[in-house]
């Protein structure tokens, strides 16, 4: 292991050097790059040198022991002996995690999709609370949320909803939420008190930063037009409305949160760019075997990944079969526990997968 860490420090010193050269920092994709690298190598030093000096003391009290001429100081060396054997092991474990290469997905913002699925007015209403858990648990993150797009169902909720989250890792956390997400519950509309089962699928892109995907302006079609659903003096008769039609992949995106044209197009720029991008990231990703092999993000959007039990008052996830009697807590966005365990069960499998290589 130490081998491996004073790898990390020489490539650590040579970033360091790097970031300050000016052609460096007139490079703007390249300096970002260079500053995430920085900062993922800066933990796994600062570790490394908590590391080397716990091993040191562990050296420095058997070599006082061994000597045994002072009774006082074999004692203390006793006792920093002790320390250092508890605290080594759990130091080694975290060093291991931080030595499997990141994601560079994983420091990215997201773009999230929820879409009412099976179930009619039900479905968008589970769409509707889906999307206000998640809005309650990026507040909490501290992270921020801006709706882009969305249609009303005709009871409530939504048919859809496009919203930006931006934050401090937030593609890293939220990407195993991707999938088809399930609710079993006696719905609003039904008179009979039966449980019914309707279904809402989650979408979570990565944004993609303008030099990630290189849009051909004269490939998208711009439509103008008025905003629908409730308005007030200016939103159903201004032509502040965004469409866009991707002519090459067929995609199309709609933005009609904002008052401004501008404001719009922007947003609408940014959804398109990360569908444009994600396509990319599924193409590469299915070249990767381990990636494949992932149970816990698979990106696979038609698996059934949790059920919200109402009756039963509880929430499973089906790809590490975890269930939580804790529903009413998770539904108003407390869903910390279920992504802690996710990324565990991740991390897990790429510890396996990297095997004495870390």
């Amino acid at each position: 292991m130490l081998e491996k860490l004073a790898i990390v420090k020489q490539r650590f010193d040579e970033v360091t050097d790097l970031i300050i050269q000016p052609d460096v920092i007139s490079d703007q994709k390249r300096y970002v790059q260079l500053n995430k690298e920085y900062k993922d190598l800066k933990e796994v030093v600062e570790k490394g040198k908590q590391y080397e000096q716990l091993l040191g003391n562990l050296k420095e009290a058997e070599e006082i022991i061994a000597d045994g001429s002072d009774a006082e100081m074999v004692e203390m060396a006793k006792m920093e002996l002790e320390d250092a054997k508890a605290q080594i092991p759990p130091l080694e474990e975290e060093i291991r995690f931080l030595l499997i290469p990141k994601d560079p997905e994983d420091a990215k913002n997201v773009v999230m999709e929820v879409r009412a699925g099976t179930g009619g007015d039900e479905a968008s209403i589970f769409a509707g609370d889906l999307h206000r858990m998640y809005t309650k648990y990026c507040e909490s993150k501290g992270w921020k949320v801006n709706v882009v797009d969305f249609n009303e169902g005709t009871v409530g909720g939504f048919k859809e909803v496009i919203f930006e989250v931006n934050g401090e890792d937030v593609y890293g956390t939220l990407k195993f939420e991707a999938g088809v997400h399930r609710v079993q519950r006696v719905p609003q509309t039904e008179t009979q008190g039966r449980v019914h089962t309707s279904a809402a699928t989650v979408m979570v892109l990565p944004e993609a930063e303008e030099f990630d995907v290189a849009l051909d302006m004269s490939e998208v079609r711009i439509e103008r037009t008025t905003s629908t659903g409730p308005g007030g003096q200016s939103v159903n008769t201004t032509y502040s409305a965004i469409k866009l039609h991707h002519e090459p992949t067929g995609l199309i995106v709609s933005c009609q949160d904002e008052k401004s044209q501008h404001k719009n197009l922007e947003k609408a720029l940014k959804v398109l760019r990360s569908r444009l991008y994600e396509m990319e990231l599924a193409k590469r990703q299915e070249a990767d075997s381990a990636k494949r092999k992932s149970m816990v993000s698979s990106g696979d959007r038609s698996a059934k990944i949790r059920t919200y039990n109402y009756p039963q008052g509880r929430v499973t996830d089906h790809r590490i079969g975890l269930t939580l009697y804790d529903l009413q807590n998770i539904v108003n966005g407390d869903i910390q526990k279920l992504i802690d365990e996710l990324m565990l069960a991740e991390n897990t499998e790429k510890l396996k997968a990297a095997g004495e290589t870390i």
